[in-house]
């Protein structure tokens, strides 16, 4: 199960910080990644990060601007937004997966656990 939380209304420069609590035992194993969905738009990849190696992926649209962190003791994983854009309004959704062919990483198909997500508003 997955919870994430931390969503809200920021201007645009702000900041504002996405946390996902995981009840899965193994925690670390997992891959675990941020997609966002805005409205009337598919859901997209903004980032992932690996178990163990911790290593890290972005999406063009938020590299530089987004960083992606984990806990792996703590079983949560955190999403760090910067410089928002109110092209940025979505709601965000938290991912888990246990086997990820990295050149699927960026795919929702790939993830086998979601949250419920959470809304970003950046207002102009």
């Amino acid at each position: 199960q997955l919870q994430a939380y931390g969503g809200g209304l920021v201007q645009t420069g702000g900041s504002l910080r996405l946390s996902c609590a995981s009840s899965a035992r193994a925690f670390s194993n997992y891959y675990m990644a941020w997609f966002r969905q805005a409205p009337g738009k598919e859901r997209e990849f903004v980032a992932a990060m690996s178990g163990r190696t911790r290593r890290t992926y972005y999406s063009d649209s938020v590299e530089g601007r987004f960083g992606i962190s984990r806990d792996n003791a703590k079983n949560t994983v955190s999403l760090s937004m910067n410089s928002l854009e109110p092209e940025d309004t979505a709601v965000y959704y938290c991912a888990a997966g246990s086997t990820i062919i990295i050149s699927t990483i960026r795919s929702a198909s790939a993830y086998q656990y979601w949250g419920q997500g959470t809304l970003v508003t950046v207002s102009s």
